[in-house]
């Protein structure tokens, strides 16, 4: 008999089914807080392959380095000590930093600058941002002058130091928890486990089988806030995955509604119907940052993107009488059979 274990993570419900089998080799699991959020490690704990124990004191490490490295909530950081340096400063960066600095240039000239890492003067204004002071419509003097530190032709990289020639501050909540996703992942492969699902703040990345040689498969969550139900299951295996969406973080005034999701062209929340996307994705990091991406260009834009750049995404887009959803091409070729 099989037990259906069913929780809440993020933008997804993760299904997962145990075997009840006792002969087949054990499903570690553990987890904690991160981010703000949770992580969860499961694994296939093969013969001669590590205990969990162990495997979390490495886990851990990778979280508490991304932590001090990228943490736009602790003024120590390495990134929120560049985003006080004033105008034409340069801070000497690790590795990770500029790797996502270079990501998140190629992904705003993608966008024809839509998606943006500069984004933190905005996300304080409106409300959502580590220095904000309380959810409003900012006046049009306000937005105009957080619009002038916004833009990631600002930024530069010469030899280790990340460098800016204004007064701009970087966020990496768009794309931070993919890349911990992935260096998660690569670093419990190197230590021979190759059947897992790692989870940090509901993005995520499945390989392998679980203990009773089943594939790793993943609801996707309708985006709706009065109850749980799964809009679609599909199977993972080699991927990342992420959701992005419009309907968990928001304030309404005046009877309309303003999310976090920002359009950095216009310094404006995003307004359109597109309610949540997952893109599928080799990378977790690239998959966090896509599913951002394709959320800000709208259900139209989006769309276009995705079939263009052969990207796997999965579009719930509401309309007057609910949902209605979409699939790139691409999603359906990487996501598996469809289960019921």
């Amino acid at each position: 008999m099989q037990d259906l274990l069913i929780w809440r993570i993020g933008c997804f419900v993760l299904i997962v089914l145990l075997s009840g089998c006792g002969n087949s080799d054990p499903l570690e699991s553990f987890g904690g807080p991160t981010m703000g959020s949770t992580y969860s490690i499961k694994y296939v704990r093969h013969a001669g392959l590590p205990a969990p124990d162990e495997v979390r004191v490495q886990v851990e490490q990778i979280l508490a380095d991304i932590d001090r490295q990228m943490s736009t909530y602790r003024s120590d950081s390495d990134i929120e000590r560049f985003n006080s340096l004033r105008a034409n400063g340069c801070q000497a960066m690790p590795a990770s930093i500029l790797e996502l600095v270079r990501v998140g240039e190629q992904l705003s000239v993608q966008s024809e600058g839509s998606y943006d890492l500069t984004v933190e003067p905005l996300l304080n204004l409106w409300g959502f941002g580590p220095q904000a002071r309380g959810e409003k419509v900012p006046t049009a003097e306000a937005l105009a002058e957080a619009r002038r530190r916004v833009g990631h032709e600002h930024l530069r990289i010469e030899g280790d130091r990340l460098c800016k020639d204004a007064a701009v501050e970087v966020d990496f909540n768009s794309i931070a928890a993919g890349f911990t996703v992935d260096t998660i992942a690569a670093r419990i492969e190197e230590k021979g486990i190759h059947d897992y699902l790692v989870e940090v703040t509901g993005e995520l990345k499945a390989a392998g089988k679980k203990p009773d040689g089943s594939p790793w498969r993943i609801a996707l969550e309708e985006p709706r806030d009065d109850r749980q139900v799964a809009e679609r299951v599909i199977i993972v295996d080699g991927y990342g995955l992420s959701t992005s969406g419009d309907y968990r973080n928001y304030f309404e005034q005046d009877g309309q509604r303003f999310s976090h999701t920002f359009d950095a062209r216009s310094g404006t929340p995003v307004s359109h119907r597109l309610a949540s996307v997952t893109v599928i994705h080799p990378s977790a990091l690239m998959a966090d940052g896509l599913s951002t991406l394709l959320l800000i260009l709208g259900p139209e834009r989006g769309w276009d993107y995705a079939e263009k750049h052969d990207i796997g995404a999965f579009f719930v887009i509401r309309a007057d009488t609910g949902f209605v959803t979409r699939s790139s091409h691409a999603f359906e070729r990487l996501s598996g059979q469809k289960t019921e």
